[in-house]
């Protein structure tokens, strides 16, 4: 047993009643400036999390095969319509007809519903771009911090012109570079080999690669999107750059390490407590990336490139399957908590870092 402090041993009823005061005069103040942003937040963020964990517990939506809906309580004169049914509670159905791919769950959604097969292309198209990103943006910004570099300032101004434009202006253009017919893309390639070229980029069912169950949609939207991300990462690689003294370069140069020694010796360390939470956001982003999917491929052909979200989109859109659609997006959060936590932890990403 711990022995009793001294202090404490001969501490009095009234003495501790005076301490308990005292700590509540000091908590008294922040408390009452952090109550409106508390119950701010509860009415914007946390009312609307716990509504649609609940709604995804319910078959809340249009309910098609009964001719009846659970979606306008209030008619015209303020009265429940005569279609009106509320909300039943169908407990984990929804994740239940999800996760197991329920036969009459897939034909609904056009018998090309495969969840396992979905969750795995979205890991593999967050991943696949996360790490285009990353790579190019750290290339293209150490080219660019190259001292007396001409025209740097303008190159570093131009490049962040995909973050500028409107995410559904971007899809658009791309889309229609990729287009069968008159797209920009096969235009070019058929400049090169002299006769025409018709590459079906977003309908072509067969892998253009052996062996590698991935569309030709798929590497269609992963150029698109290269572009789209790397900006963002070249950004953060150069504020990162501009904090590394020159001082460890010229004292490396003396000591005779070459350019690319430098490189993966001072450089990439100095560079990974700035890119490894930035990276973070990117997995997060391209994970939920709906409008390069949506508006290029929408998730063609056969659904091979379709992600959780544009699929939740769907089922809201399409189906008016709200209670199902909710359940997608808590499996969505359950499947990223995991991933942010794993990637925190082996990349150490909110520690202090020393070289």
């Amino acid at each position: 047993m711990a022995a009793t402090k001294p202090g404490m041993a001969t501490l009095k009823p009234g003495a501790a009643r005076s301490a308990l005061g005292e700590a509540w005069r000091q908590l008294r103040i922040p408390l009452v400036y952090l109550i409106p942003a508390a119950l701010v937040m509860a009415l914007i963020t946390f009312y609307p999390l716990a509504y649609q964990v609940w709604m995804s517990f319910t078959d809340y939506g249009v309910i098609k095969e009964e001719g009846k809906q659970t979606l306008n309580r209030f008619g015209p004169d303020g009265q429940p319509p005569p279609n009106y049914r509320p909300a039943r509670w169908v407990g984990l159905k929804n994740y239940s007809d999800i996760l197991t791919n329920e036969p009459q769950f897939v034909a609904r959604l056009g018998g090309t519903f495969n969840f396992w097969r979905l969750l795995g292309f979205n890991l593999w198209w967050t991943f696949s771009n996360v790490a285009f990103h990353v790579a190019l943006g750290i290339l293209i910004a150490v080219l660019l911090n190259v001292e007396g570099l001409w025209g740097r300032r303008i190159y570093r101004a131009l490049y962040i012109l995909p973050m500028v434009l409107p995410n559904i202006v971007v899809a658009a253009v791309w889309r229609n570079m990729f287009d069968d017919q008159y797209g920009a893309v096969n235009q070019l390639l058929s400049m090169f080999a002299g006769v025409p070229v018709n590459i079906r980029w977003f309908n072509q069912i067969e892998p253009p690669i052996p062996g590698v169950p991935l569309p030709l949609s798929y590497y269609a939207m992963l150029i698109a999107n290269i572009w789209l991300g790397w900006p963002f990462m070249a950004i953060v690689a150069t504020g990162a750059l501009q904090s590394i003294p020159r001082e460890m370069y010229e004292a490396a140069a003396i000591d005779g390490a070459t350019g690319p020694q430098q490189f993966w010796n001072i450089t990439l360390p100095l560079l990974r407590p700035a890119m490894v939470p930035a990276a973070m956001v990117g997995i997060v982003t391209t994970f939920n990336l709906f409008h390069i999917i949506y508006f290029m491929s929408g998730g063609g052909p056969l659904g091979q490139t379709e992600i959780m979200v544009t699929q939740a989109y769907k089922l809201i859109n399409l189906q008016q399957l709200f209670g199902v659609a909710a359940a997608f997006s808590v499996i969505i959060a359950l499947v990223l908590i995991p991933i942010f936590l794993i990637t925190n932890r082996i990349s150490r990403a909110t520690e202090s870092y020393d070289v």
